[in-house]
């Protein structure tokens, strides 16, 4: 599969890789994994809410009230509370099955249970607090993104992180319940639907926990979502796309609105590899119509997962393809990818600020 097809497809299935990757490994001990350590000043705490949305049926799975899992990370204050594991356990065996498939390697060396650095329940710092909403890429879960989630923790945001049930591999509900992956065969005018949804997801999360601004972003589908949430709500005052095309079809030239129509609020572009506007009509076409202010930058030797955690993990398994993260430096990466989020939301959304309190640990079921 050609590289931009990995990063327009608003679904980002997995990557294929080199047919000699494929050939499972022989069985091993997990590997232990961990993520780089937050550089902020505070600790970071970290609760997970069910939230269902009674005025909306599922679009995936008819019959049933849409529900979500969101889990939000904030700034906390030094605890013994437990260490929060990076996936819970439905989803860790769901999503390491399919990365051994992918890596060539047996399912049960990759744990991904392992503890993080958020506690869960600590003590909020309290306090007005910057907010920022993040959305994961196609077929992904929120935990994919977990280590920027703790940096802006560190940093002092509220960080909420949302996963858009049953287009996720899988998510799991409070009791165990776990809901997998129920997308029909991709096409465009599922594409379309995928995008609404999450949409909808992220507004009535907006709705839910009482925000009246936000900033927002997201790899890949979840940087497209981003877009076209503040094309549709105004409540998000700021947003960035990690290496996610605005177009549900690239050869057809069938933008998103956001791309169509351009923001009059600032939008960070963030791309890796030979992905750029140079490559991407749908991000010529958002900056011919932005009005507000934007900025796109470039990791020329990372790849399309370098915005996840993907881009530590990898190299600790000894097997980092490049087509998944490319030959950057991960350590160089992280810090880079720190740094731009920081500054850009640093300077957007300083002096726009929701309670840590009512917002962490109010909601929760």
């Amino acid at each position: 599969m050609k590289r931009i097809t990995r990063r327009i497809g608003v679904l980002a299935t997995a990557l294929a890789l080199p047919a000699a990757l494929l050939a499972p490994s022989a069985s091993a001990a997990p590997v232990r994994l961990s993520l780089p350590v937050p550089t902020g000043p505070h600790a970071v705490g970290v609760t997970d809410l069910h939230l269902i949305d009674h005025s909306r049926q599922d679009p995936w799975v008819p019959g049933a009230a849409r529900e979500l899992m969101v889990t939000v990370r904030y700034p906390a204050l030094p605890s013994g509370k437990p260490k929060a594991p990076y996936m819970a356990p439905g989803v860790a065996k769901v999503v390491a099955e399919g990365d051994a498939v992918k890596l060539g390697m047996a399912a049960d060396r990759l744990d991904y249970r392992f503890p993080t650095h958020s506690r869960t329940g600590a003590p909020a710092v309290g306090g007005k607090r910057p907010v920022v909403l993040y959305s994961p890429g196609g077929t992904l879960s929120r935990s994919h993104g977990t280590t920027h989630q703790e940096q802006l923790a560190s940093e002092g945001y509220v960080v909420v992180a949302i996963d858009h049930t049953h287009e996720a591999e899988a998510v799991e509900f409070p009791g165990g319940r776990v809901a997998k992956k129920a997308l029909p065969p991709s096409s465009i005018e599922v594409s379309k639907r995928v995008i609404d949804t999450r949409v909808r997801d992220t507004r009535f999360v907006l709705d839910s926990l009482g925000l009246s601004q936000a900033g927002m972003f997201g790899h890949s589908a979840g940087g497209f979502t981003a877009g076209e949430t503040m094309v549709a709500d105004r409540r998000v005052v700021a947003g960035a796309n990690l290496d996610g095309s605005m177009a549900h079809s690239q050869s057809q030239r069938i933008f998103g609105r956001v791309a169509d129509e351009g923001l009059d609020r600032p939008f960070l572009l963030m791309s890796a590899g030979d992905h750029s506007a140079a490559s991407d009509a749908s991000w010529q076409e958002f900056l011919s119509n932005q009005r507000g202010w934007t900025r796109e930058v470039r990791l020329p030797d990372g790849e399309h997962f370098s915005f996840t955690d993907y881009q530590t993990l990898l190299p600790q398994l000894g097997n980092a393809p490049a087509s998944f993260v490319g030959t950057i430096d991960p350590a160089r990466s992280v810090a880079e990818q720190r740094t731009l989020l920081s500054e850009f939301f640093g300077k957007t959304l300083r002096h726009r600020s929701s309670d840590v309190t009512k917002v962490s640990l109010s909601q929760a079921s």
